[in-house]
C-alpha cells in the first residue's frame, strides 16, 4: 500500500475528511490499518486535485508539497468575506464597476514575485495552534508576510461582479487572498467563490479518481 493516488476532492469536504475516508477503506481492503497521508490541503469551498501518499509514500509527502500547482478561480467583485470565501460574513464595499482593461492592468500587477499575507482563517501554525482555530475563538492572530511567485495570471471571463482567473503559483500561494488583494487594489472589495486546482507540477487534475470510485459516497 505504497501509493501516491490523485483524488479529485468533492466541494464541501476537508482535506482531513478525504484522508480520514481513504484510510477507513484502504484498511478496510488491506485488512490492517494503512497510513495515509495529504500533501497539501485544499479549503472546503475547494475542488480539485489532491495528492495522497500511503505507506512509505508518506515519507515523501514533504516534496510533494513543495511543488508548483495550477488554479482556475471564480472572483467576486463588490464585497468582502471575513474568510475571503463564500463561508464568512460579508460586507458590501462597492457597486462601481470596473472596465475590462482595468481588470486587465490590475492582475498584471500581481504576476512574479510578490509579498503576500495568508488569510487568518487558514491551517497555518501559529505557536502550534492553528490560525483559524485561534480566529474562531476570537483571538488576535498575527501571520506574517512570505514571499510568493505567480508565474502566469490570465482573465478566463469577466462580467461584472464576477471575473474567472487561471494561475500557476508557488508551493504557499493563497488564492483567497490573491481575490482580495486583486480587489483592494481594484477599490471594489472581493473573495474567491469558486476555486479548483487543476495541477500539481506534472499531476492532472485529469489523471484523478474520486472518491466513489472507492465506494465512498458521503
Amino acid at each position: 500500500m505504497d501509493e501516491v493516488i490523485l483524488i479529485d476532492k468533492p466541494q464541501g469536504m476537508t482535506s482531513f475528511g478525504v484522508v480520514a475516508r481513504l484510510r477507513r477503506v484502504l484498511s478496510n481492503q488491506a485488512g490492517k490499518k494503512v497510513k495515509v497521508g495529504h500533501t497539501g490541503t485544499l479549503d472546503p469551498f475547494a475542488t480539485g486535485l489532491m495528492i495522497i501518499v500511503t505507506g512509505k509514500k508518506c515519507r515523501e509527502a514533504e516534496t510533494f508539497t513543495k511543488l508548483d500547482k495550477w488554479y482556475e478561480a471564480e472572483i467576486i467583485l463588490g464585497k468582502n468575506s471575513s474568510t475571503g470565501d463564500p463561508e464568512g460574513e460579508f460586507t458590501d464595499m462597492s457597486n462601481r464597476e470596473p472596465s475590462l482593461e482595468e481588470i486587465q492592468q490590475v492582475i498584471s500587477q500581481f504576476v512574479g514575485k510578490i509579498e503576500q499575507t495568508p488569510p487568518i482563517f487558514s491551517a497555518i501554525k501559529i505557536n502550534g495552534e492553528r490560525a483559524y482555530k485561534l480566529a474562531r475563538e476570537g483571538k488576535q492572530v498575527e501571520i506574517p508576510k512570505r514571499v510568493i511567485e505567480i508565474y502566469s495570471l490570465e482573465l478566463l471571463a469577466y462580467e461584472y461582479p464576477k471575473l474567472k482567473i487561471r494561475t500557476h503559483v508557488s508551493s504557499g500561494t493563497y488564492i483567497r487572498t490573491l481575490a482580495v488583494d486583486i480587489g483592494e487594489k481594484l477599490g471594489t472589495g472581493a473573495y474567491c467563490e469558486n476555486l479548483r486546482r487543476t495541477k500539481i507540477a506534472d499531476y492532472s487534475i485529469d489523471a484523478a479518481k474520486t472518491l466513489a470510485d472507492f465506494g465512498i459516497t458521503s
